[in-house]
């Protein structure tokens, strides 16, 4: 625009002169951001419009200082943030549990069982956590007999695969599933009404035989808090020599249910292989080892076909039959060894696994 043509539209000579070379300087002046034949990367681009829009000079140091901050930050949010959202997700479920347990008591007279609802509502909440954030899915729910059994199941470095199976088979099918859990579990702040509602028991042996003899499922890991915190991307099952689980099965005439959760191992990891560690959780028998992840991989849980009870079977026989059955599960559906990120490409696939 000419001083001729700025006069017509009323525009001031001066006011134009100043305009124009600053929009010279952002494309004409510098066509590389364009339509240049110098290559010139988004970022300097970036950086050159904002000092221009801005007025701060070398705004780029201060945006290489914020890329820097973030990138030392990002195993920070990896080791604390996202496992944190399971913990908090943990306690707002306790929180869940006393409201409605405050808001219910009037009830107590009128009601076999108080907290069917808040079951109902847990299973919801936990349910839908597995829908978004894993894409969850339970495979071979025809598996499961009608009346009693003991499902065993690998144990991954969180329990997490576990709360998703039973929240579903809640939703699906309306069952209760008890489960066997490591004596700290219950030393946990708060978490002494959560476990009593979705009936967590530590044992003994004739507790377990108990509940499965009233007719309830029930969930045991042998391979316990050892293998959840010392097995790797490798699924190595470490159940050492223990059968108190078949033994349990045996006395009660039910049965086993083998079941594993592929990609258990991506969506949680621990730092299980620094020997110090180990000899230490030998020592005290407590989850020492840290654990890291709460990556949204896909995590689908399948449950392979009842082993039945036979009365000539001995524990160890049984122990073994159960261990190869669990075995089958993760050389079927589990590839070895597994990787995170093509455990989170798992989640855009539309094809599912065949059961």
């Amino acid at each position: 625009m000419d001083a001729a043509a700025a006069a017509a539209v009323g525009t001031p000579v001066g006011l134009e002169a100043r305009i124009a070379p600053t929009w010279q300087e952002m494309t004409g002046g510098n066509e590389s951001c364009t339509a240049g034949l110098t290559s010139m990367s988004y970022l300097t681009c970036l950086t050159y419009i904002l000092e221009e829009w801005t007025g701060v000079e070398d705004i780029g140091d201060y945006l290489s200082y914020a890329f820097y901050i973030l990138w030392v930050l990002f195993p920070l949010v990896v080791v604390f943030v996202l496992p944190g959202v399971i913990v908090i997700l943990f306690y707002v479920s306790i929180l869940w549990l006393h409201i409605y347990k405050r808001k219910n008591e009037i009830k107590e007279a009128y009601s076999h069982d108080v907290w069917i609802g808040a079951r109902e509502m847990l299973a919801t909440i936990w349910d839908g956590h597995g829908r978004i954030w894993h894409g969850y899915e339970l495979h071979g729910v025809e598996n499961i007999p009608q009346g009693p059994g003991l499902v065993v199941f690998y144990h991954g470095a969180t329990p997490v695969d576990y709360i998703y199976f039973t929240a579903r088979l809640h939703i699906m099918n309306k069952r209760r599933c008890s489960v066997v859990a490591d004596h700290f579990v219950f030393r946990v702040p708060g978490f002494r009404i959560l476990l009593d509602v979705f009936g967590v028991i530590h044992g003994p042996k004739e507790a377990c035989v108990r509940t499965l003899e009233q007719g309830h499922l029930l969930a045991i890991a042998p391979g316990g808090l050892r293998e959840a915190l010392f097995s790797d991307e490798t699924y190595n099952i470490l159940w050492s020599d223990r059968k108190g689980f078949a033994q349990v099965a045996i006395d009660a005439k039910v049965p086993i249910i083998p079941m594993f959760t592929q990609n258990v191992r991506e969506g949680f990891r621990t730092l299980g292989g620094i020997k110090i560690l180990r000899s230490l959780y030998e020592r005290i028998r407590l989850p020492v080892v840290p654990l890291y992840g709460g990556f949204p991989v896909k995590l689908r849980t399948f449950i392979g076909e009842p082993i039945p009870y036979e009365p000539n079977m001995t524990a160890e026989e049984l122990a073994t039959k159960t261990k190869a059955a669990v075995q089958a599960l993760i050389d079927k559906h589990q590839k070895i060894p597994g990787n995170i990120f093509r455990a989170l490409m798992e989640r855009f696939q539309t094809q599912k696994k065949d059961d």
